[in-house]
């Protein structure tokens, strides 16, 4: 017996890794490149509390949430998943704890944060 339900993987996401870049005065400049695109995958929102935390004077605002997909041994913890269901903004979400496999290697699941600054936004 699976350790997913088929009808809980309803959104499309893109994973892809960090790509550092090696030039002399590159630090901290680095892209992302694409892992696998177009793979289905259950995002939950995790309940709200307050997540929110000071950095460098800024208040950050946290988006906790758990996804679940197919296993895929080969992805890290340094990786992001994209959102590109169709009628979502493209929701960046950062891997923050996993993978862990469920039941015999039938799923993984991820641990991941969106962020944003918290506060008026006018």
């Amino acid at each position: 017996m699976s350790g997913l339900a088929r009808g809980e993987l309803d959104r499309l996401i893109r994973i892809e890794r960090p790509v550092a870049d090696e030039s002399f005065d590159g630090a901290g400049s680095g892209t992302w490149e694409l892992v696998e695109d177009n793979v289905w995958a259950g995002i939950k929102d995790v309940l709200p509390s307050r997540a929110e935390r000071l950095a460098d004077g800024l208040t950050i605002a946290t988006r906790p949430a758990r996804v679940r997909m197919d296993y895929r041994p080969h992805l890290t913890s340094d990786m992001r998943f994209i959102d590109i269901t169709e009628g979502v903004d493209g929701r960046v979400m950062q891997i923050v704890a996993g993978p862990a496999d469920i039941g015999r290697r039938d799923g993984s699941e991820f641990m991941v944060e969106d962020y944003s600054t918290a506060g008026n936004a006018a």
